[in-house]
């Protein structure tokens, strides 16, 4: 529980189907002397103790600080110094939520895990476990759930993924619980009230240096403030004077540049993509059809996937895609069901 309206109605929903719901709640991370962490800050922890008074249900804090500064933020910062652009959210949900919460939800003598994901489980008819798209194309994130394994889909419950939104705050109005129009979260929890930009001037230094911005023959055509600033496909902020708009096509980490070109220079067909994973645990035994997706908000386009040694898999779209950027998540669909997914290691 969070404190959030998904979490808070999660919780309702299963014990009105008869489940004994216990909430649980993690401290995590923030910078010392900082605000708190958007997940858990006191008025949060407060809302969700109001919510599950109201549900009669228990309710505990768990202290995850730590374990969340080395997996989640650690993993963040290094990202940036590799001059790749990180997805922490996938990582939070693997490592933390979905593995150390899950493992301890089970040693308490639970049978699930449940949380306010809009995403859906289904079991088949052969008692495989699929993970499928929430109902609610706006608010559907799936795409953080990829690294789900048969034993975790086993037991996990995803209520509100059955929903739309709006549909989710009317139930919580329905149910008087205290959080019915509290906001949705934004941005990355860790960030408290400041950006990532910031952020990263006083965690990481070392990968804000400014360097050169060239074009791909290697001209150069102005200074960048650091390369952890930029991201593949940007084309605002790059202070350039040209007579075409430029976009960001590489991020040269060995030599602190930042490699621009023109709009028809950015489209990608094909990537590499490292760390996959499969929902099924098993790997397509040859190249199949699926829908990728590089971003969490951007659109999915047809592709062929072929499985790779080493955890490793190509992705060869059907259209050049802009904007696939090293570091972040690349995940599969067919329809609805999410195959797998992986890290974007590199184009080309």
């Amino acid at each position: 529980m969070s404190g959030g309206v998904d979490s808070s109605v999660a919780a309702a929903l299963l014990k009105d189907q008869g489940y004994e719901v216990v909430g649980l709640m993690l401290r995590l991370w923030a910078e010392p002397g900082g605000a708190a962490n958007r997940c858990c800050t006191p008025d949060a922890v407060n809302d969700a103790r109001r919510v599950a008074a109201a549900l009669d249900i228990p309710f505990y804090v768990r202290d995850y600080k730590d374990v969340f500064k080395s997996t989640v933020v650690d993993f963040f910062i290094d990202g940036y110094a590799r001059g790749v652009t990180p997805n922490p959210c996938v990582v939070c949900n693997r490592d933390i939520r979905f593995d150390r919460l899950l493992k301890e939800a089970l040693s308490l003598g639970g049978d699930f895990l449940a949380t306010g994901h809009y995403a859906r489980v289904h079991r088949t008819d052969e008692g495989r476990f699929q993970l499928l798209k929430g109902i609610d194309p706006a608010k559907d994130q799936s795409y953080m759930l990829y690294t789900m394994s048969q034993a975790r889909l086993a037991r996990v419950l995803l209520p509100v993924g059955e929903y739309d939104k709006s549909h989710i705050r009317q139930i919580a109005a329905d149910k008087n619980l205290p959080v019915f129009n509290r906001p949705d979260s934004q941005d990355l929890c860790f960030l408290g009230a400041g950006d990532y930009r910031a952020f990263l001037h006083r965690h990481a230094p070392e990968v804000v240096q400014p360097g050169q911005i060239v074009d791909s023959a290697g001209t150069v055509l102005g200074e960048h403030a650091g390369l952890a600033f930029y991201t593949i496909g940007q084309r605002k902020g790059l202070g350039l004077s040209s007579p075409q708009p430029m976009y960001v096509l590489h991020k040269n980490t060995t030599s602190n540049t930042l490699v621009v070109g023109a709009k028809e220079e950015l489209g990608q067909t094909t990537l590499l993509a490292h760390q996959v994973s499969y929902v099924s645990d098993q790997p397509p035994a040859e190249p199949i059809r699926v829908q990728g997706k590089i971003r969490y908000k951007s659109r999915e386009m047809e592709s062929v996937l072929t499985p790779l040694p080493d955890q490793r898999a190509e992705l060869v779209f059907d259209e050049p895609m802009r904007d696939v950027t090293p570091g972040q998540a690349v995940v599969f669909y067919q329809g609805e069901v999410v195959i797998g997914g992986g890290t974007i290691e590199k184009t080309g």
